[in-house]
């Protein structure tokens, strides 16, 4: 059990990646604080670690919450007494041309995807800086790293989390604080659920492997940035996406 003992914090942990990371950390024997806005949901998964022998807890907060995320954490800390890892994987789209974006619909999305990894990051780092350890991860995306479409606001914040990871790997890391960031490319999650067939079967043609991802491939990802394993890297940014950007 690479994570045995370990307390994380998975936001987004609801569904698609979110889950299947706390799943995959309660595997390894990690204490799981598994973080939603959808608490039943959270509920849920959270039963499902507990099955596989975790302890886990669930938390209803939304990410875009200054306040609601420092509470969320100092629940996990006074509870658990200590935070290991913090997987910052909570994100929403709202796609649109930039000529049809709203100023709501870009707002939303840097409040969750970009000021969400923020406060989440700033109420965990004080804690970690104390144990003089610690493990952050951050979801980002190929659409990051190159753009894509109609997402103008999704890729100016997983862009800026790219820009999160290097910088804090260089501030923290003298601290015994790793910081990493994975970029997915097409995965199968529930957030595709409203993509017509056509469009998907396109994505696969994208893709040198000609499938999407699974959440678990992901979640594989994180456990092991996460673990001892994984100690000498830092400030990374780890593209998982089966080629498509070749």
């Amino acid at each position: 059990m690479r994570l045995k003992g370990k307390v994380a914090i998975v936001t987004g942990a609801a569904q698609g990646i979110g889950a299947a990371t706390a799943l995959k950390f309660a595997r390894e024997g990690a204490v799981v604080a598994a973080c939603d806005l959808n608490a039943e949901a959270v509920k849920s998964v959270v039963g499902a670690c507990r099955e596989l022998g975790a302890e886990a807890a669930g938390l209803a907060v939304d990410m875009a919450n200054r306040q609601a995320v420092r509470d969320m954490v100092a629940k996990v800390l006074q509870q658990f007494g200590r935070v290991d890892v913090l997987v910052n994987n909570a994100g929403i789209t709202r796609d649109a041309r930039l000529q049809k974006m709203t100023q709501e619909q870009f707002d939303d999305v840097i409040d969750v995807n970009l000021r969400g990894v923020f406060h989440a990051t700033q109420a965990v780092v004080d804690c970690m800086i104390e144990q003089q350890a610690g493990v952050i991860l951050n979801a980002s995306s190929v659409v990051g790293i190159y753009g894509n479409y109609g997402q103008t606001n999704y890729a100016a914040s997983k862009f800026g989390v790219i820009g999160f990871t290097k910088t804090w790997s260089r501030e923290l890391g003298p601290k015994g604080i790793r910081v990493n960031a994975v970029a997915p490319g097409f995965i199968d999650t529930p957030i595709l659920a409203t993509v017509p067939d056509e469009v998907i079967e396109k994505m696969r043609g994208q893709v040198p492997l000609r499938r999407l991802g699974r959440p678990d491939e992901i979640a594989n990802i994180y456990a092991f940035l996460a673990s001892d394993e994984a100690s000498y890297i830092n400030g990374a940014v780890i593209e998982a996406s089966g080629g498509m950007t070749l």
